[in-house]
Protein backbone atom coordinates (compact mmCIF):
# COMPACT_ATOMS: atom_id res chain seq x y z
CA UNK A 1 0.00 0.00 0.00
CA UNK A 2 1.08 3.56 -0.61
CA UNK A 3 0.69 4.75 2.96
CA UNK A 4 0.09 3.22 6.35
CA UNK A 5 -3.40 4.72 6.51
CA UNK A 6 -6.37 2.38 6.16
CA UNK A 7 -8.48 2.63 3.02
CA UNK A 8 -10.81 5.58 3.31
CA UNK A 9 -14.24 4.44 4.54
CA UNK A 10 -16.12 6.61 2.03
CA UNK A 11 -14.23 5.53 -1.12
CA UNK A 12 -16.37 3.50 -3.42
CA UNK A 13 -19.59 4.93 -1.95
CA UNK A 14 -21.74 7.44 -3.81
CA UNK A 15 -21.47 10.84 -2.23
CA UNK A 16 -22.28 14.38 -3.32
CA UNK A 17 -18.89 15.82 -2.34
CA UNK A 18 -15.29 14.76 -2.69
CA UNK A 19 -14.21 12.04 -0.26
CA UNK A 20 -11.45 12.84 2.24
CA UNK A 21 -10.28 11.93 5.73
CA UNK A 22 -12.07 15.09 6.90
CA UNK A 23 -15.80 15.62 7.11
CA UNK A 24 -17.24 17.93 4.44
CA UNK A 25 -18.60 20.33 7.09
CA UNK A 26 -15.08 21.00 8.37
CA UNK A 27 -13.77 21.59 4.86
CA UNK A 28 -16.60 23.93 3.92
CA UNK A 29 -16.74 25.89 7.17
CA UNK A 30 -13.01 26.14 7.83
CA UNK A 31 -13.67 25.11 11.45
CA UNK A 32 -12.57 21.64 12.54
CA UNK A 33 -14.83 19.41 14.60
CA UNK A 34 -13.38 17.43 17.49
CA UNK A 35 -12.84 14.30 15.41
CA UNK A 36 -11.07 16.11 12.55
CA UNK A 37 -9.08 18.25 14.96
CA UNK A 38 -7.83 15.08 16.67
CA UNK A 39 -6.68 13.72 13.27
CA UNK A 40 -4.68 16.90 12.66
CA UNK A 41 -3.13 16.79 16.16
CA UNK A 42 -2.24 13.11 15.72
CA UNK A 43 -0.46 13.90 12.45
CA UNK A 44 -2.81 11.78 10.32
CA UNK A 45 -3.71 14.94 8.38
CA UNK A 46 -1.30 17.78 7.67
CA UNK A 47 -1.98 21.46 7.10
CA UNK A 48 -1.11 20.84 3.44
CA UNK A 49 -3.75 18.08 3.27
CA UNK A 50 -6.30 20.57 4.64
CA UNK A 51 -5.30 23.23 2.14
CA UNK A 52 -5.44 20.90 -0.87
CA UNK A 53 -8.72 19.27 0.23
CA UNK A 54 -10.29 22.74 0.56
CA UNK A 55 -8.91 23.73 -2.83
CA UNK A 56 -10.31 20.58 -4.46
CA UNK A 57 -13.66 21.19 -2.76
CA UNK A 58 -13.75 24.74 -4.13
CA UNK A 59 -13.14 23.38 -7.65
CA UNK A 60 -16.01 20.83 -7.39
CA UNK A 61 -18.68 23.21 -8.65
CA UNK A 62 -16.74 24.00 -11.81
CA UNK A 63 -15.54 20.40 -12.29
CA UNK A 64 -18.28 17.99 -11.10
CA UNK A 65 -16.10 14.89 -11.68
CA UNK A 66 -14.19 15.88 -8.51
CA UNK A 67 -17.25 14.81 -6.49
CA UNK A 68 -16.26 11.20 -7.16
CA UNK A 69 -12.59 11.65 -6.28
CA UNK A 70 -11.15 10.21 -3.08
CA UNK A 71 -8.34 12.44 -1.78
CA UNK A 72 -5.80 10.79 0.55
CA UNK A 73 -2.74 12.95 0.94
CA UNK A 74 -0.64 15.75 -0.51
CA UNK A 75 3.14 16.06 -0.41
CA UNK A 76 4.92 19.31 -1.23
CA UNK A 77 8.60 19.14 -2.20
CA UNK A 78 10.33 22.25 -3.55
CA UNK A 79 8.47 23.18 -6.76
CA UNK A 80 6.40 19.99 -7.00
CA UNK A 81 3.10 19.05 -5.36
CA UNK A 82 2.08 15.37 -5.37
CA UNK A 83 -1.56 14.52 -4.73
CA UNK A 84 -2.51 10.96 -3.78
CA UNK A 85 -6.02 10.00 -4.93
CA UNK A 86 -8.10 6.84 -4.81
CA UNK A 87 -7.94 3.90 -7.18
CA UNK A 88 -9.26 4.92 -10.60
CA UNK A 89 -9.45 8.63 -9.74
CA UNK A 90 -6.39 9.76 -11.76
CA UNK A 91 -8.41 10.13 -15.02
CA UNK A 92 -10.99 12.27 -13.18
CA UNK A 93 -8.22 14.57 -11.98
CA UNK A 94 -6.63 14.75 -15.43
CA UNK A 95 -9.97 15.35 -17.17
CA UNK A 96 -11.34 18.60 -18.58
CA UNK A 97 -8.28 18.95 -20.81
CA UNK A 98 -5.95 19.27 -17.82
CA UNK A 99 -7.81 22.31 -16.46
CA UNK A 100 -8.11 20.83 -12.95
CA UNK A 101 -4.34 20.26 -12.76
CA UNK A 102 -3.70 23.72 -14.19
CA UNK A 103 -6.05 25.29 -11.61
CA UNK A 104 -4.26 23.43 -8.79
CA UNK A 105 -0.88 24.49 -10.16
CA UNK A 106 -1.97 28.12 -10.48
CA UNK A 107 -3.40 28.17 -6.95
CA UNK A 108 -0.30 26.62 -5.38
CA UNK A 109 2.41 27.91 -7.71
CA UNK A 110 3.71 24.34 -8.07
CA UNK A 111 4.04 21.65 -10.70
CA UNK A 112 1.34 19.06 -9.85
CA UNK A 113 1.69 15.27 -9.96
CA UNK A 114 -1.36 13.02 -9.50
CA UNK A 115 -0.57 9.60 -8.00
CA UNK A 116 -2.86 6.66 -7.35
CA UNK A 117 -3.33 5.11 -3.91
CA UNK A 118 -2.82 1.37 -3.45
CA UNK A 119 -0.99 0.59 -6.70
CA UNK A 120 2.20 -1.42 -7.10
CA UNK A 121 5.62 0.24 -7.23
CA UNK A 122 5.85 0.16 -11.03
CA UNK A 123 2.53 1.98 -11.53
CA UNK A 124 3.47 4.50 -8.83
CA UNK A 125 6.79 5.23 -10.58
CA UNK A 126 5.14 5.43 -14.01
CA UNK A 127 2.69 8.05 -12.68
CA UNK A 128 5.51 9.90 -10.93
CA UNK A 129 7.71 10.20 -14.02
CA UNK A 130 5.01 10.94 -16.63
CA UNK A 131 5.58 11.88 -19.54
CA UNK A 132 8.84 9.87 -19.56
CA UNK A 133 8.72 6.12 -20.20
CA UNK A 134 10.30 3.67 -17.79
CA UNK A 135 12.53 1.11 -19.50
CA UNK A 136 13.34 -0.92 -16.41
CA UNK A 137 13.18 -0.93 -12.61
CA UNK A 138 15.77 -2.80 -10.53
CA UNK A 139 16.30 -3.26 -6.82
CA UNK A 140 19.87 -2.66 -5.68
CA UNK A 141 20.90 -4.24 -2.38
CA UNK A 142 23.41 -2.06 -0.57
CA UNK A 143 26.12 -3.37 1.82
CA UNK A 144 24.43 -1.79 4.84
CA UNK A 145 21.31 -3.93 4.26
CA UNK A 146 19.16 -1.19 2.72
CA UNK A 147 17.81 -1.17 -0.81
CA UNK A 148 17.73 1.38 -3.56
CA UNK A 149 15.37 1.31 -6.52
CA UNK A 150 17.07 2.04 -9.84
CA UNK A 151 14.75 3.52 -12.45
CA UNK A 152 16.01 3.72 -16.03
CA UNK A 153 14.04 6.23 -18.07
CA UNK A 154 13.93 6.53 -21.84
CA UNK A 155 15.38 9.83 -23.00
CA UNK A 156 12.83 11.75 -25.08
CA UNK A 157 13.68 13.14 -28.49
CA UNK A 158 13.13 16.85 -29.06
CA UNK A 159 12.66 19.46 -26.36
CA UNK A 160 13.10 18.05 -22.86
CA UNK A 161 10.41 18.66 -20.31
CA UNK A 162 11.86 20.18 -17.17
CA UNK A 163 11.19 17.70 -14.39
CA UNK A 164 12.73 18.27 -10.98
CA UNK A 165 14.14 14.78 -10.39
CA UNK A 166 15.35 15.58 -6.87
CA UNK A 167 11.78 16.56 -5.93
CA UNK A 168 10.38 13.40 -7.52
CA UNK A 169 12.91 11.26 -5.60
CA UNK A 170 11.89 12.98 -2.36
CA UNK A 171 8.19 12.40 -3.12
CA UNK A 172 8.90 8.68 -3.60
CA UNK A 173 10.80 8.65 -0.30
CA UNK A 174 8.02 10.40 1.62
CA UNK A 175 5.09 8.48 0.09
CA UNK A 176 6.63 5.02 -0.30
CA UNK A 177 9.84 5.10 1.76
CA UNK A 178 11.56 4.33 -1.55
CA UNK A 179 15.12 5.45 -2.22
CA UNK A 180 15.50 6.12 -5.96
CA UNK A 181 18.46 6.19 -8.33
CA UNK A 182 17.37 7.67 -11.68
CA UNK A 183 19.29 6.97 -14.87
CA UNK A 184 18.65 7.57 -18.57
CA UNK A 185 19.09 5.38 -21.64
CA UNK A 186 18.69 6.22 -25.32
Amino acid sequence: MATSRPIHPNCGKEQTTMKTELCSFCLKSGMLCQKCSAKVKAGEITELDLKIARLLLSLEEKYPSLQNVCFYKAVDVHRTLAILVGHGDVPRMLGFGGKIIRALGDATGKSVRILEYGVDDRKFLEDLFIPLSILTINTIWLPDGTTETRVILKRKRGPQQSLDFNSLKEIARQMRKMSLRVEFAD
